[in-house]
């Protein structure tokens, strides 16, 4: 029988881990749900140790969000190999959008699904005229060399990585090619990291090598979309040969999974894709059964978009039982079932021959059924919320999904045993209550490890973002004031705003006075971005600094290590909440009612207080890491928000303002 320490591969524990570490081999073994939230520097990454000893034959997917967290899980695992268990197999998978080499138009899965049709048909094809090994096929491979590269029927990389046998019965069946099983099994034992992938696998699909991999490995990494996609994750436990029953699931940064899941379950529906949906149900006129009859339906859609146009608000509830009347109205259906029932058999035809035609899009009927679908589910499930947003001329209708706990609880039930790991799931049990309701799930909170005296946390009693006093010039000016004292501290600092509106506003307002630092302000666009934080962060090494002007739960908040010298303070301004509309009444209202008083502090409080600490939690990465930490609002104060936060961060928390700041903070120096 195993053990933690069969596993765990380091010489001693950190504090307070051992403790985490057996609570994890408990659930693991007797099943359940365990919701850790562990500060940064607690060792989350070995919980994979109890869950291996607990194993017993299963497997464990570990979900990860951003390709640095996967490859600290590679890490962990790799030392584990080295040091523990020589024997140990684990493998990664990421989307197939960064793991494809094929290329081509549409979805990547759409078109993975008609290639490798296609060339399985052919590759039997030449099979039966006796070409065994279709790498080899000459024909095959002068069709792939012809075909339209940004349309392709055949996938040459399965191709490579399949050949025939004849079986002892006399038939004969497809098998991985040699060179597909031998790098499988170098896959399962050695190290592949992603950025290696596609020249490891050379010719043969990285996606098809890594989930062969993954049908013998004891771990797997994933995205989270593996597990949270239903379709996608069907079809993994299919292709693995597994049942959700025999699998652990490690869910980490899962402060994360509430808008995941929310994401997953919405759909929207634009005026184009009504358009679309008219030219696709015109291709099929007279040829299909009740193309006629939806395309009919189209202008009433259309119609209603148009009369929301006339609306005052930029986002807000309407109501699906004025839309599913006004569809129905003078149509040829009674009740909107009827209409999906046509849809869904148009939604397969056209499907079937988008793929044919190598054209893997989805097509504009397929978001119209699913739309359409959703809708129907909303009038039952007060879980989704049927939204439009105006953008300019344009109106775009959602139904989106306000509460993950349904889908959640549905997952982890399937599944042996489940632990959630987060640097930020505080307070834990509010996150208990938001994902899970009343089921039982086990919860643990942990102290922060690394030393005090490395830290100083600060909170300021005179400043606001509150909308009543935006317009305050004395609360504009403690702002600007508490920036420019911040900014004198030595190193890289970073300032977080609650959306990009202020860090514009504030940016402005500092702009020639801070004059010992480079500064730096967030772009929109992802690639500007990361090429002024590369430029952020090797500042140091040329000892200067510099101060950015960055957004809370924006591209230099979540998921980045500054280690190091390289963000040496940061400080949130403001409460970051997204903005009260009218929408957000009616989810806090669905939140009052399912909670009680606690309602609207776990829908629209908690995920606003999660945005700033994972802000601030960017500058303490090791044990060795100094920096101050300056929540710069009022509003942290008040009793109910200050009691949310971490139990060490109000422990060690200092009031200030904009006028005491400046000797705290010379003080730190």
């Amino acid at each position: 029988m195993s053990s933690i320490a069969d596993y765990f591969p380091y010489q001693s524990y950190r504090n307070n881990q051992k403790e985490m570490l057996e609570t994890v081999a408990k659930t693991a073994r007797e099943g359940g749900i365990l919701m850790i939230d562990a500060p940064t520097g607690s060792g989350k990454s070995s919980v994979i140790a109890p869950l291996l000893a607990e194993a017993n034959g299963k497997k464990i997917f570990v979900a990860v969000r951003t390709i640095s967290q996967l490859q600290i899980f590679i890490r962990e695992l790799e030392l584990i190999r080295q040091k523990k268990k020589k024997d140990l197999k684990f493998v990664y998978l990421i989307g197939k959008g960064n793991m494809c080499p094929l290329g081509g138009y549409g979805d990547v899965y759409r078109r993975c699904e008609g290639v490798k049709a296609f060339s399985t048909a052919l590759m039997q094809e030449r099979a039966d005229r006796g070409s065994m090994v279709p790498a080899k096929d000459k024909m095959i491979q002068e069709q792939i060399r012809k075909q339209d590269r940004d349309h392709p029927m055949i996938c040459p990389y399965f191709i490579n990585s399949r050949v025939f046998v004849q079986g002892e019965d006399g038939g004969r069946r497809m098998i991985p090619s040699p060179e597909m099983r031998t790098k499988t099994e170098r896959a399962q034992k050695g190290v592949v990291m992603p950025a290696d992938l596609h020249d490891f696998a050379g010719n043969i699909c990285p996606y098809d090598l890594m989930l062969s991999a993954a049908r013998g490995a004891d771990v797997v990494i994933l995205n989270y979309h593996h597990l949270f996609n239903d379709d996608i994750r069907e079809q993994l436990y299919v292709t693995l040969q597994c049942e959700p029953a025999d699998v652990m699931m490690l869910l980490d940064e899962a402060h994360n999974l509430g808008d995941v899941v929310q994401s997953i379950q919405s759909i929207r529906l634009s005026e184009n894709d009504i358009e679309s949906a008219s030219h696709e149900l015109a291709s099929i006129r007279g040829k299909v059964r009740g193309a006629d009859a939806v395309r009919h339906v189209l202008p009433r859609i259309a119609e209603f978009m148009n009369g929301l146009k006339r609306s005052n608000e930029v986002e807000d509830w309407f109501d699906p039982a004025i839309f599913n009347r006004l569809l129905i109205k003078g149509s040829l259906y009674p009740k909107l079932d009827d209409i999906l029932d046509d849809l869904l058999s148009i939604k397969e035809t056209l499907r079937e021959a988008s793929i044919q035609k190598a054209e893997y899009r989805e097509t504009a009927i397929e978001r119209l059924c699913e739309f359409l679908f959703r809708i129907y589910r909303s009038s039952s499930d007060p879980a989704y919320l049927t939204v439009y947003v105006k953008d300019g001329e344009s109106v775009t209708l959602e139904v989106r999904n306000i509460d993950p706990a349904g889908r959640l609880q549905e997952l982890v039930s399937m599944h042996a045993a489940t632990v959630l790991i987060s640097g930020t799931l505080a307070p834990v049990e509010s996150y208990r209550r938001y994902y899970f309701g009343e089921m039982p799930v086990a919860t643990l909170s942990l102290p922060n490890a690394f030393p005090k005296e490395n830290r100083l946390v600060l909170a300021s009693r005179d400043i606001t973002t509150a909308f009543s006093r935006r317009q305050n010039k004395e609360n504009t000016d403690a702002i600007v004031t508490s920036i420019l004292s911040f900014a004198k501290l030595p190193g890289n600092v970073a300032i977080y705003f609650p959306s990009y509106q202020l860090q514009s506003q504030y940016a402005k307002l500092c702009d020639g006075k801070i004059r010992t630092k480079q500064v730096f302000i967030e772009p929109r666009e992802t690639e500007e971005a990361n090429a002024a934080l590369k430029e952020f962060v090797t500042l140091p090494a040329r000892r200067k600094s510099g101060i950015m002007f960055a957004v809370c739960g924006g591209k230099w908040s979540e998921g980045l290590d500054y280690r190091g010298d390289q963000l040496t303070a940061a400080m949130v301004v403001g409460l970051p909440l997204a903005p009260f509309t009218q929408v957000r009444r009616m989810v806090n209202s669905y939140f009052r009612r399912k909670f009680g008083a606690e309602g609207e502090f776990i829908a629209y409080t908690l995920p606003a207080m999660n945005k700033a600490m994972q802000a601030l939690g960017r500058v303490l990465r090791t044990e060795t890491d100094r920096g101050v930490l300056l929540l710069g609002e009022e509003r942290f104060l008040d009793p109910e928000i200050f009691a949310g936060l971490p139990p060490w961060m109000r422990a060690e928390m200092k009031e200030c303002d904009a006028d005491t700041l400046p000797a705290i903070l010379a003080k730190w120096k």
